[in-house]
């Protein structure tokens, strides 16, 4: 009996150790499809990026061509890539993923061969045979035969281009991109070198925002020939002169000195043998050409494309396996890994390896103790992408709050939304503000919260005309609304943010015991019954006479036409955005029964826009009216069927530098955080049979959280009514932060009679 006892112990141990390896191994790189975004205005790219890396290297397809389904200069377009678009004309380096507005993906690289071309209409090629993932892209020029492969590290790329035998180019043009500014100095270091500077910004209308990108470009083979080109303005009588081959681009073969110009490149020439491999890489920095240099030689030094594709896509795979799933169906893996790798590019570091960064609307350059971290679209990413973060990342969480509150300490207020050290002013309200309580309360406490909440209250009290996050706010804090001056002021749309930030900095003020502040701005945030009109049964805008707006259409702003008090959006998308005080917003409707009707008919009308944030939280409405929970398991569940797909078209809209996909990835885990600054998660059905999701022992009590499906029941089609925690039972409909990362063992339990699954998923 003993010898069998100790031989079952010694079974089950090396059946925990091998599934433990195994966990280890498992490449779930390989569960990431690049093109899934790519299409139906997703606006993500399949180009190579490392986590939250400041280099991104990716396809341009969307420039130059009658091929063009989408052309960026036809129209207002946000991704240097879209996937039904089939000409190329380059790698553009440094993109942003998932964006509402164009800016960046500039730097555009390209093997060419034949007759030297530098008109990127002429040189543009068609393409096949792509290839990507996380850390890699390829493609098959169709024009020339010549394989194009991309990888990077955090702060730089290196490109292999196979040539056919011939003669053969590569091409740097700085006059092509998504910025909307122009403007570039070039200079040949030497026969294999160049380095540069290159204007961008502009971004969302702003025509404050905008930067410098330096870089050092770099061949590993030296070149026949090399030279700049500049585009000449037309002028008469000298046509004869200009290049008979490229018309009004102008070369110069001999000239080496620094060359300037909003309509330049580079190119270097060379006579390459059949399948001649040549490597070009390319270090970037937004303080100086010095340390773009500088973070070339640091992360590529020694270093050739197998090595750095293999580090990139390590990372990738340690940042993935983070979470671990297990089940689902056949493409449920895919969306939920590409999910979360879209959630892992953006906030991404802008210090080079020494630490120096460009200070936040300044032209001084300072140094970083640790990673800081950029582009941070916190209307958008308050909602979910920092719960991710603070979840299953929080060292990250913990330096993107800090970076948050050197930005304050720099220039005086919190970004809004912040791109390379430059505040655009994009969309509404005072997010950052949502994201800081939101951390703290779940228990990140490692940063200055005195020096945060200084910042969160000046822009809470602070006038309007002083006010540059909330420059309404003498209505705001006069009235408890912002009243309609202007026809499209998106005055409602304000509003609507400032009372969750007022509710979450209220959530704070108490943790922090100042009980004075706290109710001040606990009252403040039910400011939103202002704008209910019983007549429509929605929110209504108010004139500054305290007069409804008339006439109103309730769905004027659907498809992005302008709507009266409303940003991208129309009265139904901002009616119930009011998660932080769901009892109230009840009340207000009229009770339970009437509030959900209405709600209700917001999902079967059409209404709810998935692709639009302020409404992104309503099928958690109902988990808080006792017996209709089932309804946001049953949305939840649809919504997840119909717009997040394994295609190029899998996402419903901008991604929003990961909103969108943080969306799905806490959903198909089980759980949602629906109103920042409240620390619990309202449960859904997970997607998975069962999820591993790694803690850091550093932030939280567990090392491990496994959710798991109850196996009797029907768990497809009933809906989750109790958990199972640690072996404790709970009948409920949310779980608290705490209760989630103390726990080691989550099992979900689902209604177990036939007939009442027919009522409840019946509407």
């Amino acid at each position: 009996m003993k010898r069998s006892y100790f031989f079952l112990l010694l079974l089950a141990a090396t059946l925990f150790s091998t599934v433990r390896v195994e966990a280890q191994n498992e490449d779930f790189c390989a569960y990431v499809n690049s093109f899934i975004g790519s299409s139906n205005f997703g606006t993500t790219h399949p180009g190579a990026v490392c986590p939250n890396g400041m280099m991104s290297v990716s396809p341009f397809n969307v420039m130059g061509s009658e091929l063009n389904k989408f052309d960026k200069d036809a129209r207002w377009w946000s991704t240097p890539y879209e996937f039904y678009n089939r000409f190329f004309t380059g790698f553009s380096h440094v993109n942003l993923s998932g964006v509402g507005c164009p800016d960046l993906g500039s730097l555009l690289l390209m093997p060419t061969q034949g007759k030297l071309q530098v008109d990127y209409k002429d040189y543009g090629s068609p393409y096949t045979d792509e290839k990507a993932s996380p850390g890699y892209y390829s493609n098959r020029l169709s024009k020339y035969g010549i394989k194009t492969e991309v990888t990077a590290s955090m702060r730089s790329s290196l490109a292999r281009f196979t040539f056919p035998k011939g003669e053969s180019h590569i091409l740097l043009n700085l006059g092509e991109g998504l910025t909307n500014e122009s403007g570039a100095s070039l200079k040949l270091v030497n026969d294999n070198e160049v380095e540069g500077v290159k204007l961008l910004g502009t971004f969302c209308y702003n025509p404050q925002a905008v930067f410098p990108i330096y870089f050092v470009m770099r061949v590993k083979t030296k070149p026949r020939e090399s030279g700049y080109w500049k585009k000449q303005r037309p002028m008469t009588g000298v046509e004869a002169e200009w290049d008979k081959d490229n018309g009004r681009y102008k070369l110069y073969r001999k000239y080496r000195k620094e060359i300037s110009g909003d309509d330049i490149g580079v190119f270097f020439s060379f006579d390459t043998q059949e399948n001649e491999e040549i490597e070009v890489q390319m270090g970037v920095s937004f303080v100086s050409i010095e340390n773009a240099r500088l973070n070339l030689d640091t992360e590529q030094q020694g270093k050739d494309f197998d090595r750095i594709h293999k580090e990139a896509r390590k990372a990738w795979n340690d940042d993935l396996g983070r979470i671990r799933v297990e089940g689902g169906g056949p493409n449920d893996k895919t969306v939920f890994y590409t999910a979360l790798y879209h959630t892992l590019i953006h906030p991404n570091i802008v210090q080079d390896v020494n630490g120096a960064y460009p200070a936040m609307e300044s032209s001084q350059i300072r140094t970083s103790q640790g990673n800081r971290y950029t582009v941070f679209s916190l209307w958008d990413t308050y909602r979910n992408v920092h719960q991710l973060l603070t979840l299953v990342y929080p060292e990250r969480q913990i330096a993107m709050l800090r970076s948050m509150i050197d930005i304050y300490k720099e220039h005086g207020w919190l970004p809004k939304w912040e791109l390379y050290g430059r505040e655009t002013l994009t969309m509404e309200g005072d997010p950052a503000v949502a994201v800081i309580v939101d951390s703290w309360i779940r228990g990140l406490r490692n940063f200055d919260i005195e020096t945060a909440y200084e910042a969160m209250r000046k822009s809470a009290l602070t006038a309007g005309a002083e006010n540059l996050l909330r420059p309404d706010n003498d209505d705001y804090m006069q009235l408890g609304y912002v009243p309609l001056r202007e026809a499209f002021d998106n005055s409602v749309s304000h509003a609507i943010e400032y009372y969750i930030a007022d509710w979450c900095l209220g959530q704070l003020a108490r943790s922090l015991g100042k009980d004075a502040d706290a109710n001040l701005f606990d009252q403040r945030s039910k400011g939103y019954k202002h704008y209910y009109c019983p007549d429509y049964g929605c929110f209504r805008p108010r004139l500054p006479d305290g007069k409804f707006l008339s006439p109103f259409n309730p769905l004027q702003g659907m498809n992005f036409e302008p709507s009266p008090g409303f940003h991208e959006g129309n009265a139904w998308n901002y009616s119930f955005a009011v998660p932080h005080d769901p009892k109230g917003l009840i009340a207000l409707y009229g009770g339970r029964k009437k509030f959900t009707q209405r709600l209700q008919a917001v999902f079967d009308q059409g209404y709810f826009d998935i692709t639009n944030e302020p409404d992104i939280a309503y099928p958690y409405l109902f988990s808080h009216i006792s017996g209709e929970e089932w309804r946001t398991q049953k949305i939840v569940r649809e919504l997840l069927s119909k717009h997040f797909r394994n295609s190029p078209d899998g996402l419903p809209g901008n991604d929003d530098t990961g909103t969108l996909s943080a969306w799905a990835v806490f959903n198909m885990m089980g759980f949602y955080p629906d109103c920042p600054g409240r620390p619990d998660f309202c449960i859904v059905n997970p997607v998975f049979d069962k999820i591993h999701i790694r803690l850091d022992p550093k932030f939280y009590p567990s090392d491990e959280l496994i959710i798991s499906k109850q196996k009797s029941g029907n768990s497809k089609e009933g809906y989750v009514t109790s958990l199972r925690i640690d072996g404790r039972n709970k009948k409920t409909q949310r779980i608290s932060h705490q209760e989630l990362t103390r726990a080691r063992q989550i099992e979900y339990c689902y209604t177990q009679k036939q007939a009442k699954q027919k009522k409840i998923m019946g509407n």
